[in-house]
Order: structure tokens, then sequence, then C-alpha cells
């Protein structure tokens, strides 16, 4: 695994930097820092949100997306303190660029954005505008190009959505064009904003944040991607093993806007012939690869994901998060119990106040000592949070586990020893990792299950794991499924509920001023919370045809061997003492992948068969967690009891369907 730096090894602002910074941007004194403070440590709501300059620009993409022959411009709304730029001071940007401002809202009341008569915006959705704008700020709101008041067309990550938002940015420093309007020719100038820029966004929002951050645009000072992409090939398709049963054009045509959809014929066809429901690599998805340019990201990364996220699935985080650190990139991240959830419904006040302390950290520059703690916030139980000084910690290591075979067939063992024997299979997409799970000490055809005995210390497991299968099929084609279960009962968040893991109350709290138009107060929320005997852990897929390249697949020859490395996803979990840490490895995962053109059946060579787990502590750990354990029959030759299958149809990368 690749060395990891520390949260504190941050690049320094120069102090003559930061100096002029402070000065540029502080009122008298008394306005942004405490009375008698010379460095402020956090900004005030001392600007007037209902005076707030509230105005609509279009930014030359400099991009023919829609092949009109005219340059694409994307509309940005922008609300902004109207006092600085009166007193010749210039102010930071927060900014969130989007596809769903129109077609389907944002946030968890899916606010769309509403304007006035001229075209202004009255409403933006989300709070960001009522609580930052008080502060200093200027948000900045862009329409990602072929959504609602913008040109062009949505290419699903491609060059049309990461340049679109990227242009933006460029002109925030100088480097762009902008009009006041969306044919005209009168120039709109940044004049009032330093250009430091800091992107936010959840799910496509968030991943439009990683893929500008890749470009290493400067003035893009931070991002904090939520439930985002790292790599668009990663969201529909598991080395070659379909997530969905459709592509980037089906995603394309559900958020453009009608005009785009009229002119946008020839961008999804390209979508779809790109794209092949075959799951090899093609330049499509290389230009959609955000992970392969982390060496150029200079921006540091706020990174929030839910571990039990089966929209935009945990696999996102782990190569982006090694890229980034393996790149010196300034990290921190949350990672919770929830499923596809912004972290402002699920952890609410602490939320917005860590947010608005990296915000004045990164863009303002404030010394606030958000830069000396822990780099990692995790949710241990529903509500309950623990800390970690770095992410994965230091002292983790990989520990091989090999699977055995057992005295009955399909309840194996898993241990350090070298595995031995055989396991047999059937494919059968009626059943999930549920089922599985829930059987996994029972005989049954469609999946092999190990198991340790019941641990006798809590073991941590952080980081991702991989597991490789020797498998021989009977068919042409095969998918494979991983999973690593906690056998064990626990409280966890109800994330294959239809909210992911929260309930919406009816009360609402209030962050920041509102207007007529434009409320800062949003419904509460609690953790939805259910009992379980077992819980997923990491999952992972594949199709076996891909066993000689990540890139392309190839027909299989039955009663032929094969060999090949399943990728199981990022997480931190413990297992607590008492419980068992199983492995499940079985077909085409219900409601998760979609099935092969077969029905095979797989025998396992458990002697060429082994997974690679990250374990804190590393191998002696696992030991001590192992030794003495003995068996506990009540665990054992039941039928567990977890959460509901998985929801099923395709959904957006904001959750929505």
């Amino acid at each position: 695994m690749p060395t990891r730096m520390r949260f504190t090894t941050w690049r320094p602002l120069a102090t003559a930097a930061t100096a002029a910074l402070t000065a540029t941007l502080l009122t008298p004194a008394a306005a942004q820092g405490a009375p008698g403070e010379n460095t402020p440590r956090e900004s005030r709501p001392v600007y007037a949100y209902d005076t707030a300059v509230r105005e609509a620009v279009w930014v030359d993409t400099r991009l023919d997306g829609d092949g009109d022959g005219r340059s694409d411009r994307v509309a940005v709304d922008i609300v902004r303190p109207r006092e600085p730029a009166q007193q010749g001071r210039k102010v930071p940007v927060v900014m969130e660029a989007s596809p769903y401002y129109s077609c389907c809202g944002r946030g968890n009341e899916s606010q769309r954005k509403t304007y006035d008569a001229d075209g202004d915006v009255v409403q933006m959705p989300l709070y960001y505008d009522n609580y930052f704008v008080p502060r200093g700020y200027a948000f900045v709101a862009v329409d990602l190009a072929g959504t609602n008041r913008s040109d062009g067309c949505v290419d699903v990550g491609g060059r049309s959505d990461v340049r679109s938002a990227k242009a933006v940015v460029d002109w925030l420093n100088g480097r762009g064009e902008a009009y006041t309007t969306r044919t005209g020719t009168t120039r709109a100038e940044a004049g009032w904003t330093n250009g430091r820029t800091g992107m936010i966004g959840k799910s496509w929002d968030g991943t439009i944040a990683n893929g500008v951050a890749a470009t290493g645009v400067e003035g893009l000072e931070t991002i904090v991607p939520i439930s985002a992409i790292s790599s668009w090939y990663d969201y529909y398709f598991a080395k070659g093993a379909p997530l969905y049963g459709s592509g980037p054009d089906w995603l394309s045509d559900y958020v453009n806007s009608p005009e785009a959809r009229a002119r946008c014929g020839a961008v999804q066809r390209r979508l779809a012939d790109g794209a092949p429901r075959t799951g090899d690599w093609t330049p499509l998805w290389s230009e959609r690869d955000h992970v392969r340019d982390a060496d150029k990201v200079r921006a540091s990364v706020f990174l929030v994901h839910g571990m039990q996220d089966l929209n935009v699935r945990m696999q996102h985080v782990g190569p982006w998060w090694d890229a980034l650190a393996e790149n010196g990139v300034q990290r921190k991240i949350w990672l919770s119990q929830t499923g596809h959830v912004d972290p402002f419904d699920f952890r609410r006040a602490t939320w917005v106040k860590t947010l608005h302390r990296w915000f004045d950290h990164e863009l303002l520059g404030y010394d606030n000592g958000i830069d000396r703690e822990p780099m990692a916030d995790i949710e241990r139980h529903p509500d309950q949070w623990v800390t970690s000084k770095s992410w994965p910690p230091r002292g983790t290591d990989t520990v091989r586990l090999n699977p055995a075979q057992g005295t009955r067939p399909g309840v194996g063992t898993l241990g350090l020893r070298p595995g031995e024997g055989t396991e047999t299979f059937t494919d059968d997409p009626r059943h999930g990792e549920t089922d599985w799970a829930a059987q996994i000490d029972l005989t049954t055809p469609d999946k092999a299950g190990f198991v340790t005995r019941p641990l006798g210390r809590d073991l941590r497991l952080a980081g991702s794991s991989e597991i490789t299968v020797t498998a021989t099929p009977t068919t042409p084609t095969a998918h494979l499924s991983a999973v690593l279960v906690d056998l064990g009962p626990a409280t966890i968040r109800d994330y294959a509920d239809a909210a992911e893991g929260i309930t919406t109350l009816p009360d609402r709290t209030c962050w920041g001023p509102s207007t007529t138009g434009d409320s800062s107060c949003y419904k509460e929320t609690r953790a939805k919370k259910t009992d379980v005997g077992y819980t997923i852990v990491s999952r992972g897929w594949a199709d076996l045809g891909n066993h000689a390249s990540d890139l392309t697949g190839r027909p299989l020859t039955p009663g032929k061997r094969y060999t090949l490395t399943l990728d199981l996803a990022a997480t931190d979990h413990v297992v607590p003492a008492g419980h068992r840490l199983g492995l499940i490895v079985a077909g085409t995962d219900k409601d998760l992948i979609d099935p092969p053109a077969d029905t095979p059946a797989l025998t396992l060579d458990l002697s060429r068969t082994s997974a690679r787990v990250p374990v804190v502590g590393g191998t002696a750990a696992y030991a001590r967690a192992t030794a003495g354990a003995s068996t506990d029959a009540a665990l054992q030759a039941t039928e567990l009891s977890g959460v509901r299958d998985p929801r099923t149809a395709q959904r957006l990368p904001d959750g929505r369907r």
C-alpha cells in the first residue's frame, strides 16, 4: 500500500501572503475576529444577506458540444455580500457545479433554483449561500453544460462536464470571458473575488469537483466531494461485470435540458457507442478516470462517503484516496454508516461547523487548528463517531487470509494457514449478499462461505481489500462476487431503507438568514436504525472473462481453470470480540450486478484462492484476535438476520431513480 501523508502535513500559506489576504478580507478588527485578536480564527456573519448581490453571468467554455457553430456558454448564478465590493475588498468563492438545478433538485428536499423577472436567482438550493455569504464568501452555482440555462450537452463526466466547470474557475481568476446574457456581447468581470475557490457537491456535483481538481486548475484551493465518483467506469462496471442495465447515454438524456435533448443526438450516440455493455475499457472511460490524473491535483480534499453507499459505491474512495496520498495531496475524510446521504442530513451541526472551519482555513488562510486535528472521522455505530489521526491508521498492514474446505460442503474456514480443497457453487441471480450472509453456515448451492472462529479480541479492518480466486467454470461466461461480512448482532443504520439510513422529521432548523424566496431552514433528520445478525463489511465483483486483463474480457473455455483478482471496496469496520469474520464467494449479486449470459457452476481451487485484508496491527493483531478462539455452536448452523435486499433499478448518482 502507498505511504500516506499525515493530515498535519499541509502546504503553508506564505507569511506575507497570509498577512495580505487577512488584511484584504477583514473589516476593522472586530468584524471577523474577536475583539483584540490580531489574527482571526473564524469568519463571522457580519454581512447582510437580504441585500446581497444576486446576479447571473454566462461563462464562455470555448467548446461547441452541441455542434451549433457557437461557443457554449454556461449559466452561473452568484450570491455575494454587497459590502466588501463597496469597500474595495475581494472575497473567496464557494462553488457548486451541478446538472440537477432544474431537472431533479438538490438535497433531501429536492430544491430547485428559482428566478425573478430579471433572471436573477431568488432561491439557491441548499444552505451554502445562506450560511457563507454573511461570513464573507460568495456562493457560485453553475448549471453544467446542457442543463437548465446553459448551452452545450451533458457528456456524463467527460470533457464538456469538466471543462464547463473549470471555465468558471478560470473566469473567477481572470483567465476567462463571461457575459451578462446568454447570447449578448456585454462582458461581465469578476473583480469582486480574489479567485480563491472551493468546490463542493454531493454525487455528480462532487464528481465534477474531483474532475476539475484533476485538471490542476490554478485558483481551486480545495474540494469537498461528497459521495462522489472518481472513475466513471467504476460507476457502471466492476472489472467487466455490469452494475446497471443502462449506460451514460440514459443518464445524459435524463438530465439534459429540453433544448439540449433536441440538439445533442450526436453526443448521445458517442456515449452509447463508447460504453459497450461488454464492460471493456474504452477511450471514453480513460477520459472519465480522475484517478489517473491525481498527480495534477493542487487542491486539498475533504472527502465524505457512506460506507454502505450502493449507488456511488465505496470503490470510488480507495483508489482515489490512495492516489491522492501518493501525490502528497492534503486530505481529510469522513466515513458514515449511511448509504448515499449528505452529511448535512446525518451529522448536521458538527458538519456545518467543520465545513465552516475547513473553508476558513483553506480559503481565508485562518489558523483555526483544523490542520492539526485527526484526519478521519468514522461512524462506528449510529451517531457514534470515532477519530483516527491518519487513515488508514498507522500500523495497518495487509493480512493474507486463506479459505479452506470444512466438514460440510460450502461451509469452510478462514485463517492464516494455507487453504486446501475445493468448493463448488452454481450462479443463482435470484440471490445476493443478504441471502448468502444469512445462510453462511448452511450448505446452499449458490455460494461458498468461509468463517473464522469467534474472535477473542476486537479486529479493525481499515482500507481496501482484494481477493484472488482460482475457479473453473462450466460455461463460456461467468460473474463472481466476493463479500466480507461481520457475523454477529449489531445495531446499524438501515441503509437498505429508501432513505438509506435517515428518517426525515417535521421540525426545521435554520442555518443562516433567510429571505422571502430563500429559506435557510431545513427539516431535521435522525438515524434510522435496524438490529441485525450480520453486517456486510465490503463487496467486490468481476467478470471471470477479465481474468487476463482489467481492460477487456474474453469468452471462457468450460472446464479450464482461471485466476482472477477482485477488488473489494474500502471500509473501516471493527469486528467485535465474540463475532466472526466471514468471506463469501458466489456468482451474481442480486440487484448489484447483472447476471452473465449463461448459468455457470464454478469450482474454486482453495489452495490458489486467498484474500488480502487491511488489518490495523497486521498479522500480529489478527493472530491475537483469533488465538484461543473456540467454536460457538450457538452462532453456527443458523440463519442470521440482516438488512433487506438492496434496492433495485438504475439510479442517478444523487440517489434518485
